[in-house]
């Protein structure tokens, strides 16, 4: 835990030098929560729970997963995690440590997005606040492990706008969008993205349900949230075979 700590430290007094990693972790949330206030509809709370729940997904995507990606790489050309694997530290230390400021903050984030929509929108108390956690440490889990092997085919620093793109588009519009409002082969083929178990997860722990239909009561919920746990253990177990099959220690030459 110490060495952890150590490494965290530094992490966190690279990410206050960054300019745009601050606005997104400071600013971006008030900004949000202020157009949260402004447009609140009390009248629907199912609506505004999916609102919240779609928030905590972009956090995971938007936020760690495109940071952690950065942050990977940009350790790597520098030569900072070679130097770190000379040392006594191990290889899941060094990437645990490299990612705590990150992940952290986009914890935060999530702790302050419902807070404050619990306030601003009126929402009832989440059904199942275990599936719930659940949800949240297990996305967390899967994005940072992605984040990770995605740094392996990213290059540059700048790069990681590119490389990191497709899974940020495909994630968020297939979270967006209803599934009946696409062709059923590609609303099946997002079902299996990691993020979609990661809010059927938030969405059941909250509003008992993942769509129109009569939501369940707490012990329901356990049952309904095995499918979605199971497959985000899935990607959980394919992310780290990736890292470890791919993940790169020292600059792409």
């Amino acid at each position: 835990m110490r060495r952890l700590l150590s490494i965290g430290r530094a992490e966190l007094l690279l990410l206050g030098r960054n300019r745009t990693a601050l606005f997104n972790a400071v600013l971006l949330p008030v900004a949000i929560i202020g157009l949260l206030a402004a447009t609140r509809d009390r009248s629907d709370p199912t609506g505004g729970a999916v609102l919240l729940t779609g928030l905590l997904g972009f956090v995971l995507v938007g936020v760690l997963y495109y940071t952690l990606v950065s942050t990977y790489v940009a350790r790597r050309e520098e030569l900072v995690l070679k130097r770190l694997r000379t040392g006594s530290l191990t290889d899941t230390e060094i990437l645990i440590g490299t990612a705590g400021p990150t992940v952290t903050v986009a914890l935060g984030q999530m702790l302050l997005f419902v807070t404050a929509g619990a306030v601003v929108l009126g929402l009832r108390l989440p059904v199942n606040a275990l599936v719930l956690l659940v949800g949240v440490l297990a996305g967390t889990a899967v994005f940072v492990l992605l984040a990770a092997a995605s740094s392996a085919f990213t290059r540059t620093v700048e790069l990681a706008q590119v490389t990191t793109l497709p899974v940020l588009m495909v994630c968020l519009v297939g979270a967006a969008l209803p599934p009946d409002t696409l062709p059923a082969p590609v609303a099946e083929a997002l079902r299996w993205l990691p993020l979609a178990p990661t809010l059927d997860l938030l969405r059941l722990g909250w509003l008992g349900t993942t769509g129109p239909g009569p939501a369940h009561d707490f012990v329901g919920v356990l049952g309904a949230a095995a499918a979605p746990a199971g497959l985000l253990a899935v990607w959980m177990v394919l992310g780290w075979l990736a890292v470890r099959r791919w993940f790169s220690w020292e600059p792409r030459r």
